[in-house]
């Protein structure tokens, strides 16, 4: 154990955290926490520069990061490797013989996947192999969530060449005519309706980000096709409270996840598609890449990652502060109630919850401030009873059905800069000005001097055993 900037505070087990103010690489010292100096501070990931938090004096601290996984010292390399050695399927020189359209799948603002590095090899092998420039499309898989436009989409797709060279579009769920009916699944009876640019192109290709989602268990592979290009009727059914409340629904777990299950079914009723997985470290460096057909490569890299992400404390605690993970998922309160979900395994029943999110886009779509509305409205208890009555959830209440199950394990407090005076109104959750002294009333309320620190949020899923 050494000092942390004045912190000699525990570590279970940890990385540096993007933008540090200090260093996070303790060694491991089991599950013992030591005390804190008065001018200990600790980094947090907070809109694009983070945030530094000084700790009270007195508490007990143990911060709970990743393991730091090893850098690909060659990214474009690891790109090549993977196209060439694909898990479940040809080499991609060789899928890509004989097709006469393609469309991309890539994720929307709201995660970091590195698109630069692979965009333009997948497009130069496509129209090496005869594909025309004007069948190729990058299709932005925006899910319910608003267009990429302008200066934000060339910020997602990372490369002027893939703008220039082929179409790059977004996805509108609500537009009907824009998506092919494909029937229902058979278990629980969900509409699946697809964006046609994907379901009738010749060769399609998911990519996205690998990491805990908590609804789905990980992000990426079959998500990035449903939600992400699903009609609102898709999205809204397995959305619905009769999944949202599934027990199994929840980070770091596919196991009969209901969602997954859905998505899995969904990607076998389309037919053949590929994808690429990535897995990026805190700093947004490349540690995995690889390419196959959507469903075996996506658990492969699912189990490259599920070890790293899932922390065992061993121990739950009275006060926790968290972080929404920063820019790009920190830019609205709808995404910051995924910091509000991942810690729940940890906190002692009735304890503090405090999150640290910069909501630099405000509260997020009018749906979620109308369900957000409704819920202080009504009540959590009659809220959840109006959402269980229904077999198509209103668009974006899923989230504010989320962070009730974080005010039902304790009491949520938030830290922001970005949210209006209407929007703090709508949150649901206690508003803090001060972080430092929201840890210190929390501490001296649960007469506890133990607290957990989570400076990566949602990207870490802390548990107890």
């Amino acid at each position: 154990m050494r000092d942390v900037k004045g912190c000699r505070a525990r570590v279970a087990p940890g990385p540096r955290t993007r933008r540090q103010a200090c260093k996070l690489d303790c060694p491991n010292t089991g599950s013992e926490s030591y005390a804190v100096d008065s001018n200990a501070t600790v980094p947090m990931l907070y809109g694009r520069e983070g945030m530094n938090v000084t700790l009270p004096a007195g508490a007990r601290v143990t911060v709970i990061a990743k393991q730091p996984l090893p850098r690909v010292a060659d990214p474009r390399g690891a790109v090549e490797h993977a196209l060439a050695n694909p898990l479940g399927a040809a080499a991609f020189d060789q899928l890509v013989r004989g097709r006469r359209s393609a469309c991309i799948l890539i994720c929307d603002v709201t995660r970091p996947v590195p698109n630069q590095l692979f965009l333009r090899p997948l497009i130069e092998r496509m129209l090496a192999a005869g594909i025309p420039a004007a069948k190729i499309c990058v299709l932005v898989a925006t899910g319910l969530h608003r267009p990429n436009l302008g200066e934000e989409l060339a910020e997602v797709v990372g490369d002027p060449w893939v703008l220039s060279t082929v179409r790059v579009e977004n996805h509108y769920a609500r537009d009907a005519e824009a998506h092919v009916d494909l029937g229902l699944t058979r278990g629980r009876r969900t509409p699946v309706k697809l964006d046609r640019r994907f379901v009738e192109a010749d060769l399609r290709i998911a990519t996205g980000l690998v990491e805990p989602h908590f609804m789905a268990g990980y992000s990426g592979g079959r998500k990035v096709i449903a939600p992400g290009v699903a009609h609102e009727d898709t999205i809204r059914t397995f959305h619905s409270a009769r999944f949202m409340e599934d027990p199994a629904a929840l980070q770091c777990n596919l196991e009969g996840n209901p969602l997954h299950e859905e998505q899995l079914e969904i990607v076998r009723m389309l037919g053949e598609v590929y994808a690429v997985n990535t897995i990026i470290d805190e700093e947004r460096h490349l540690v995995y890449v690889n390419f196959g057909e959507v469903i075996e490569s996506h658990l492969a890299a699912v189990a490259f990652v599920a070890d790293n992400a899932r922390v065992k404390v061993g121990r739950r605690f009275s006060t926790v502060l968290t972080s929404s993970a920063g820019h790009p998922l920190d830019k609205t309160y709808y995404q910051t109630v995924k910091g509000m979900v991942t810690p729940l395994d940890i906190i002692k029943p009735g304890g503090t919850l405090i999150v640290v999110s910069a909501c630099s886009e405000g509260i997020g779509s009018a749906e979620f401030r109308d369900a957000q509305q409704r819920l202080l409205a009504l009540g959590p208890d009659a809220f959840l009873q109006s959402l269980l009555a229904k077999s198509f959830a209103d668009v974006d209440e899923w989230q504010t059905e989320m962070q009730l199950k974080s005010m039902r394990a304790a009491r949520v407090q938030l830290y922001t800069t970005g949210l209006s005076a209407a929007d703090r109104a709508v949150t649901g959750v206690e508003m803090i000005d001060s972080v430092e002294g929201a840890l210190t009333q929390a501490l001296a309320r649960a007469g506890d001097p133990d607290l957990a620190v989570i400076p990566e949020g949602p990207y870490v899923v802390p548990v107890v055993g």
